[in-house]
């Protein structure tokens, strides 16, 4: 026996069907009941081939376990949802290239929807009603921009433990280093650029970075007796440097909210680990699912064959 919903179903759809028989005119049923010509006679498809029972909505899942997503593969779209706020490209990237299984974008989405998880939670960035015309180099080392971002943990005791993140990223490959450090000098960020030109595999000809304190005279000159140049973004236009602010929000989604903080030498460590897997094992969204040093690797490659 067929349920209320189902007979209402049927009987709104033969209403439908029988109002362009009796006038001769699908237009006109379609206009008077609302529908598409193509729901119509999609309808009146379904009816012809299988009576009153074609006139009922079928499931929106399929019902054979052979095409649905499997439930591991659910699991792990899941967990990168709910842990790392990733969206269907990132996480279709991510299962492929870490568990060997593939699953389409659109795959990703259904099963977001199944689960109620299409629609990411509040972040911290806004959207700026001025567009900015984004740039690239595409020579590694032509561009690298700096900056600093303000880490506040508690200790064991409940004291706020205050750090300093220095970040240098390349624009053309998005190769990155970090360091922490406890003060907010330019003697560390001179300590830094000493720690980025020996850490990437390239030859560095520009660091960009704002106006703070610790980018004045003393690291100026160090950049520049070491043969690079040093240029200032303009006061108040952070997008300028949009490549490293926009990485520090990726630390903060993807590391620092997961991170256990205990001592400045496990903080140390772990950022260490992060630096390394952001560089050789992170799918980059702008990179169309490289990794920084893959990308690096394919723009040394077109160099060479120039």
């Amino acid at each position: 026996m067929l349920s209320k919903e189902k007979q209402r179903e049927i009987n709104r759809k033969s209403k439908v069907l029988k109002e362009a028989q009796k006038h001769n005119n699908v237009s006109f049923a379609c206009r008077r009941y609302g529908i598409s010509r193509n729901s119509f006679y999609r309808w009146k498809k379904r009816y012809k081939s299988r009576g009153e029972e074609g006139l009922i909505n079928s499931k929106p899942c399929p019902q054979n376990v052979k095409i649905r997503i499997s439930i591991e593969i659910e699991e792990k779209i899941i967990h990168l949802r709910k842990n790392f706020c990733f969206g269907p490209i990132k996480i279709s990237w991510y299962i492929e290239r870490y568990y060997g299984l593939k699953v389409s974008q659109n795959g990703v989405r259904g099963v977001l929807l199944r689960y109620g998880l299409n629609i990411l939670p509040k972040t911290s960035h806004k959207h700026s009603q001025r567009p900015f015309k984004r740039y690239e180099k595409q020579m590694p080392g032509h561009h690298v921009q700096v900056d600093v971002k303000f880490l506040f943990f508690q200790n064991e005791y409940g004291k706020r433990v205050k750090k300093f993140q220095y970040t240098a990223i390349d624009d053309a490959t998005r190769i990155r280093a970090l360091k922490i450090y406890d003060r907010h000098t330019q003697d560390n960020a001179v300590d830094f650029i000493d720690y980025v030109v020996g850490k990437f595999p390239f030859r560095i000809k520009v660091i960009r970075t704002d106006n703070g304190h610790e980018f004045q005279s003393k690291f100026h000159w160090h950049i520049e007796d070491l043969g690079m140049i040093h240029v200032y973004i303009r006061p108040a236009t952070p997008r300028l440097n949009g490549k490293v602010e926009r990485s520090h929000l990726t630390d903060k989604q993807e590391f620092y909210q997961l991170l256990d903080y205990k001592d400045d030498v496990d903080l140390k460590i772990k950022l260490k680990e992060w630096e390394n897997f952001y560089n050789f094992h992170r799918p980059h969204g702008s990179l169309k699912g490289k990794t920084p040093y893959e990308t690096l690797v394919s723009k040394l490659a077109l160099i060479d064959f120039a």
